[in-house]
């Protein structure tokens, strides 16, 4: 989906056209929080997604700043999935704002099928999304992005290599700010100078898993699956205070909220626990996790609740806090 959390706002609020509109956190950019979505028009100053709101807020003091509302996006989110299913059941949800389709089987032509499935998503939601279609999930992501907002990109087999050789290297799904430097730092900017690096040399550089993964990547190689049902590891709430804390009352009281959500959140989804982890950062951003192993699986708040506290016992909170958080884990459907 284009731009999905600012197109939802746009949506449903008339007065935000063509304003640069900024999501994220409490949606004040004088406190903490990070952007979680900016529309393209915001974009255009530079703002991007996990950049502090009040970095945002320098680059474009006149954006609309709103609050994140996961309801409101989630509502949406099921009605455009609804419209990928009528197409395919073979599915992979990879996020409240994107998905993989299988349409091997599916009779119709790439063109007719990116058709309907953009009118589908307009009819319902009012939104534009953008898609890819290729052989693999590798290629597709890719395409995804590269006409953006409201594009259609095809890569056929015999066009990969032409598709993908004149890339920069940040185009690869997979190589973020920091691998982008040091491939520049190696005279490598484009994908097509990774082709030319033995795999030998790439696992002596990189390592052998991410080695190996930018061998295939360079060439389109890609034969991880659709995840069509999954498992979740573990189900994590977190929070960041406005301003670091010191008071017990407080860093207690947000603790036990906390962990009131995570066991909302496993027993929506069916599951119970055995590992409970505590997160806690403190003003100078050193972070530490304690974690307690339970003798059974359970989805009783007051056992997770008393685990989470143990685990802060062996945390010294001779600091101020700045973020707290916990994270059930271990998990197993219930009556298994």
């Amino acid at each position: 989906m284009d731009a999905f959390f600012a197109a939802v706002e746009e949506k449903r609020r008339s007065e935000l056209a063509g304003k640069p509109v900024i999501i994220g956190g409490l949606g004040d950019p004088l406190k903490r929080g990070v952007v979680s979505t900016a529309n393209y028009n915001a974009r255009t100053y530079g703002i991007h997604s996990g950049m502090p709101l009040r970095t945002a807020y320098k680059l474009c003091p006149q954006a609309v700043f709103l609050p994140v509302d996961y309801s409101a996006y989630s509502a949406a989110s099921e009605l455009f999935k609804g419209v990928l299913k009528e197409t395919s059941l073979l599915m992979e949800d990879v996020g409240i704002d994107e998905a993989y389709l299988d349409i091997t089987e599916v009779k119709e032509s790439s063109e007719r099928i990116a058709g309907k499935i953009k009118r589908g998503i307009f009819e319902k939601t009012g939104l534009t999304c953008s898609i890819g279609i290729a052989p693999n999930k590798l290629l597709a992501k890719i395409a995804s992005d590269m006409e953006k907002p409201d594009g259609l990109t095809i890569i056929l087999e015999h066009e990969i290599t032409t598709f993908l050789r004149p890339l920069p290297i940040r185009k690869l799904y997979g190589v973020g700010p920091k691998m982008e430097g040091r491939l520049k730092k190696a005279g490598i900017e484009t994908v097509g100078q990774i082709t030319g690096i033995p795999l030998e040399r790439l696992i002596y550089e990189f390592g052998n898993s991410y080695g190996r993964y930018l061998y295939c990547a360079s060439r389109g190689i890609d034969e991880t699956p659709l995840t069509t049902h999954w498992q979740p590891k573990s189900s994590s709430r977190e929070t960041t205070f406005q301003e670091d804390v010191k008071n017990w009352q407080k860093i207690a009281s947000t603790l036990a909220l906390l962990t009131r959500g995570v066991v909302k959140d496993i027993r929506n989804q069916g599951y119970c626990a055995k590992t409970i982890t505590l997160k806690i950062r403190f003003s100078d951003f050193k972070t530490y996790t304690r974690s307690l192993t339970l003798p059974a699986f359970t989805e009783s708040e007051k056992e997770i609740r008393e685990a989470a506290f143990s685990c802060l016992k062996r945390i010294d909170l001779n600091r101020k806090v700045r973020l707290i958080g916990v994270r059930a884990s271990n998990l197993v459907r219930k009556n298994q």
